[in-house]
């Protein structure tokens, strides 16, 4: 037996009707653009403040009630400019109201810590509930994103010093060891919130197993969101539907509807489909006021 989301379950006898968590509302993460994710490929991808404000519109409006956020400039070259950042959010805080709000802190592009946490200075209305923190170095399909146990120790210290809260990105269950680490020394704080990506190369696969492995592998109270690349995607969403996690999806993860990627998404689109794939399986939509509770944030 193992605990999946505070239930014992046996992966739900697969699936058991008696404890599948079949009631509790489901949050929808929207990863909209990323750092990689070009118009070149797929021309839906937004860039500019406005386009990523309206595609997030266009979410909300379909269901999703929480936003992964990725500045972009004009040329859709990454950006860590704060200032960027702060027209983003107060056009998605406008259109989006209630709208759970994600920076990134992401070392793919950005190094140092000072690019990575500025970020971590937007006050005032537009201030961010979460921002990512990834919890151990990996290889992406290109480049490796490093990020060093100094670097992620002193950009937790900044999240906790600037009240808000990191979302932990875990590619691999030594990565979600560490969060275990740093909650023990009191560099987090409990309760956390994760969300675990697979399917990439170099990191862990997107199976059923490795999914139950990561979940079953959580601090006590933990609250995570599942995510998955490529192909990878629709299983992982559909995992996390079944196990009572929540969910991510975008454009930053995926730029096609179909495996064969013969159709180009839009963030909509897989928000849409998550939606009535939720509805199906008995999972009802959160809405904003609901996913903030039930992730212990105060409303907005």
């Amino acid at each position: 037996m193992i605990r999946v989301d505070g239930m014992d379950s046996d992966v739900y006898g697969l699936f058991g009707t008696s404890d599948m968590p079949h009631m509790k509302k489901l949050i929808i993460n929207v990863a909209l653009t990323g750092n990689y994710s070009m118009k070149s490929v797929n021309p839906n991808v937004p860039y500019t403040p406005e386009e990523i404000a309206e595609d997030a519109r266009r979410c909300f409006d379909a269901g999703a009630s929480s936003f992964h956020i990725h500045a972009r400039e004009e040329d859709g070259k990454p950006s860590c400019r704060k200032e960027l950042f702060e027209e983003i959010l107060a056009k998605v805080n406008d259109r989006c109201p209630g709208a759970i709000i994600c920076v990134t802190t992401s070392g793919r592009v950005f190094k140092t810590f000072e690019q990575r946490s500025a970020v971590l200075g937007i006050g005032g209305d537009i201030k961010p509930d979460f921002a990512s923190l990834s919890l151990g170095s990996m290889n992406f399909p290109t480049e490796p994103s490093i990020n060093s146990p100094g670097m992620i120790e002193a950009l937790a210290k900044k999240m906790l010093e600037s009240g808000i809260r990191p979302e932990l990105e875990a590619f691999e269950t030594g990565m979600v060891n560490h969060a275990a680490y740093l909650l023990r020394k009191g560099i987090l704080k409990g309760p956390l919130h994760m969300n675990l990506f697979f399917g990439l190369p170099g990191t862990m696969p997107g199976r059923m197993v490795d999914i139950v492995h990561q979940v079953s592998s959580l601090p006590p109270d933990s609250t995570w969101c599942a995510a998955g690349g490529g192909r990878f995607q629709l299983p992982v969403n559909t995992a996390a539907i079944l196990m009572g996690g929540y969910v991510r999806v975008g454009l930053e993860d995926n730029l096609y509807y179909d495996n064969e990627k013969t159709v180009l998404a839009t963030n909509d689109m897989l928000v849409k489909r998550v939606v009535r794939l939720a509805n199906e399986l008995g999972r009802p939509i959160a809405k904003p006021a609901e996913a903030r509770e039930m992730l212990g944030l105060s409303a907005k």
